[in-house]
C-alpha cells in the first residue's frame, strides 16, 4: 500500500515517533519501581542487608519508607544518593565500611526520622554531612572512629531526640551549641567510653535540663577536679538515670595518670576539700487557691504541690509579720494550722517545698480571707431594752389588775395626804345595797403650786 504524498508519510513517521517515546518512558518508569534483583520487597521496605554490596544498588524504587542497607561492605556515599527516595524515614547503613560522607549525600531526603550509621568507619564528624534533616529524631554514630565533631554539626536538626556517639575516640565535644531554642527535644546525648579527659564543665552545666537528665560520659579518661565532681554531685542528688544506672562506671584519673583512677561516685573522700555548690532549684508553680473563713474560726491551710516525693520539707511565708506563732502550727505534711483566725490575718500564704534529692521546688499560694461573724436579728441593746419595756408592761398589769388588799391603801400616812409630783395609791369600799364592797384604785398626780383639785373619797362607816 503506497501513500498518496509525502504529507501523509511524515504524519505517520511522526505518530510512530511518538508512540516509541510513550513507550520507552514507561519502561524506564517501570524499571524504576523494580526492586534490585539482590533486595527485597515489601509494602513500603526495600531490605538489602547482607547483599555484599560494595556500592549502592543502581535502581531504587521510589515507593519506600524503608530502606536497609546495613551489613555490607559499603565505603563511600556520594552527592545525591537518595535522591529518588522522597519518602524515605528510616535508613540503616551499620556494619558497612563507610568513611566519609560526600556533599549533599541526603538531599531530597528531609522526610528522613531515623539514620543509623553505626558500626562503621568515619573519622570526622562535618557540620555539612546531614544539612537538611530537620525532621530527623534519631541519629547513630556509636562504633566508628570518630575523633571530631565539629561546632555546628546539630545545627538545624531541630527535631532531634537521640543522638548516639558512643565507642568512638572523641576527646572533645561542642556541648555550646546545644541549647533549648536549637534542640528542644534532645532528651538522649551518649558521649559514652571514648576519650574525653578535660572538659568545659560550664557549658556542661549550662546545657539544658532535659539534656543533663540523659546525657552519658562514663567510661571516659575525666581528670579529678572539683568542677567534674560538683557536676557528676548534682546529677547523683538528683538521681539522674546516667548515674544510678552506670555508677560503678564513672571513673576520674588523679593528675591525669590512668593508674591511679578511682570511682569518685563511691570514693567522695578524696573531694572533701571541694566546696559544692548548692542544688539549683527549679521552681514548679501551682495554682492558687482560695479560703474564707470566719473570724474566730479554726482553719487549715494544705500545701499540696505536684511534687510526689515523700522526702519533701515546708516552709510557709505569713502576710503579715505580727501574727500571733503561738496560735498557728504547721503539721509533718506542710498543712499549716490557724487556731483563731482574726481578720487582719487575711492575705496571701506561701508555702514552699522542697525536694532536695533533685533539686526541685514546688510554691503553693492560699489566698484567705477573713470575714466577720455574720449580723444577729437583735444585738445586746435593742434586747434589753425589750425586756425592759415588756417587764415595765407587766409592773403597770399587776397594778392595775390586781385588788388592793393591804392595810397601807385602807389608812394612808398623812405624810402622803400632800405632796408633790406623788404617786398616791388608795382604797376605798362602798357599801352596797347587798352588804358587798365594791373596791376602786384611783391614781392621781398633783403638781407643785396646784390647789388641791379634789380629794379622795373615803368608805362611809
Amino acid at each position: 500500500m503506497g501513500f498518496k504524498n509525502f504529507k501523509d508519510l511524515r504524519i505517520m513517521t511522526s505518530g510512530r515517533f511518538h508512540a516509541f517515546l510513550l513507550l520507552l518512558f514507561c519502561v524506564l518508569q517501570r524499571s524504576e519501581q523494580t526492586c534490585p534483583s539482590v533486595c527485597l520487597c515489601i509494602s513500603d521496605t526495600v531490605s538489602c542487608s547482607a547483599a555484599g554490596l560494595n556500592r549502592l544498588p543502581r535502581s531504587l524504587p521510589s515507593f519506600p519508607t524503608n530502606l536497609d542497607l546495613s551489613h555490607n561492605h559499603l565505603t563511600w556515599l556520594g552527592p545525591k544518593s537518595f535522591y529518588v527516595m522522597p519518602r524515605l524515614e528510616k535508613l540503616w547503613m551499620a556494619h558497612n565500611e563507610i568513611r566519609n560522607l560526600s556533599h549533599n549525600v541526603f538531599s531530597n531526603v528531609s522526610s528522613l526520622r531515623v539514620l543509623d550509621l553505626s558500626s562503621n568507619k568515619l573519622q570526622i564528624v562535618e557540620r555539612h554531612h546531614f544539612q537538611g534533616l530537620w525532621r530527623l529524631e534519631e541519629l547513630r554514630l556509636f562504633n566508628n572512629k570518630i575523633s571530631q565533631v565539629e561546632a555546628g554539626t546539630f545545627i538545624g536538626l531541630s527535631s532531634l531526640k537521640k543522638v548516639y556517639l558512643s565507642f568512638n575516640h572523641i576527646t572533645d565535644f561542642p556541648f555550646f551549641s546545644i541549647q533549648d531554642h536549637t534542640h528542644p527535644f534532645l532528651a538522649m546525648l551518649d558521649l559514652s567510653s571514648n576519650r574525653m579527659s578535660s572538659l568545659l564543665w560550664e557549658d556542661v552545666k549550662a546545657l539544658p535540663r532535659l539534656v543533663q537528665q540523659g546525657l552519658y560520659i562514663h567510661n571516659n579518661s575525666l581528670i579529678c577536679n572539683c568542677s567534674m565532681y560538683s557536676v557528676f554531685w548534682h546529677w547523683n542528688l538528683r538521681n539522674y538515670d546516667s548515674i544510678r544506672d552506670f555508677a560503678d562506671e564513672h571513673f576520674c584519673n588523679v593528675n591525669g595518670d590512668p593508674r591511679t583512677s578511682l570511682q569518685f561516685l563511691h570514693n567522695n573522700r578524696f573531694f572533701k576539700n571541694c566546696t559544692v555548690e548548692k542544688p539549683v532549684m527549679q521552681p514548679v508553680v501551682d495554682l492558687l487557691s482560695d479560703v474564707v473563713i470566719y473570724e474566730g474560726d479554726r482553719a487549715h491551710l494544705d500545701c499540696l504541690t505536684s511534687l510526689t516525693s515523700k522526702d519533701l520539707s515546708f516552709s510557709w511565708l505569713y502576710p503579715r509579720s505580727g501574727i500571733n506563732d503561738t496560735l498557728i502550727s504547721m503539721f509533718p505534711n506542710g498543712t499549716l494550722e490557724i487556731q483563731a483566725a482574726m481578720v487582719n490575718d487575711s492575705g496571701i500564704y506561701l508555702c514552699t517545698a522542697v525536694d532536695v534529692k533533685q533539686g526541685l521546688n514546688a510554691t503553693r499560694e492560699v489566698n484567705v480571707t477573713v470575714l466577720l461573724p455574720a449580723a444577729v436579728p437583735f444585738n445586746t441593746g435593742y434586747t434589753t431594752l425589750l425586756c425592759c419595756s415588756v417587764t415595765l408592761v407587766l409592773i403597770f398589769a399587776y397594778l392595775f389588775l390586781t385588788p388592793c388588799q393591804c392595810g397601807f391603801c385602807k389608812n394612808p400616812p398623812a405624810a402622803y395626804s400632800q405632796g408633790t409630783l406623788s404617786c398616791i395609791f388608795s382604797c376605798f369600799r362602798r357599801q352596797q345595797p347587798n352588804g358587798g364592797t365594791l373596791r376602786h384604785v384611783a391614781f392621781t398626780e398633783q403638781l407643785m403650786g396646784e390647789e388641791r383639785a379634789g380629794q379622795i373619797p373615803q368608805s362611809s362607816q
